[in-house]
């Protein structure tokens, strides 16, 4: 039996499970993948700035703690695709929530940093 998470406690693993799922790569991936299957590739073209490095990583991070499942196809050349799991879609409904909660507010944090916003 685990003890209760308390991310607040400077020693609780839990703490690592807030770093994955806060960290900027995790909440861009999970968004993505609300899509369905994808593969690799596709994420690092979706997914601007990510390196095959970091992508990597991230993926087998959250195939590690059950969000993202990892599909292998027997074929040649071998393609493998990322799914989210039950766990993985109500993390990206919160992932979702910040990106539009971003994308909405983004104008007036800019204008408050007195940076205009282009139209893009």
């Amino acid at each position: 039996m685990f003890e209760a998470a308390n991310p607040y406690n400077l020693n609780c693993p839990s703490r690592d499970l807030l770093d994955l799922i806060g960290g900027k790569w995790t909440i861009l991936i999970l968004c993505c993948l609300q899509q369905g299957p994808v593969r690799a590739g596709a994420l690092m073209r979706s997914v601007g700035g990510i390196s095959q490095k970091m992508l990597t990583q991230t993926l087998r991070d959250l195939e590690r703690d059950g969000f993202v499942e990892r599909i292998s196809y027997p074929e040649v050349p071998p393609r493998v695709e990322y799914q989210l799991t039950e766990l993985g879609r109500s993390l990206s409904e919160l992932a979702r929530a910040m990106e539009q909660w971003v994308v909405a507010n983004y104008p007036a944090i800019m204008a408050k940093r007195g940076k205009g916003v282009s139209s893009r």
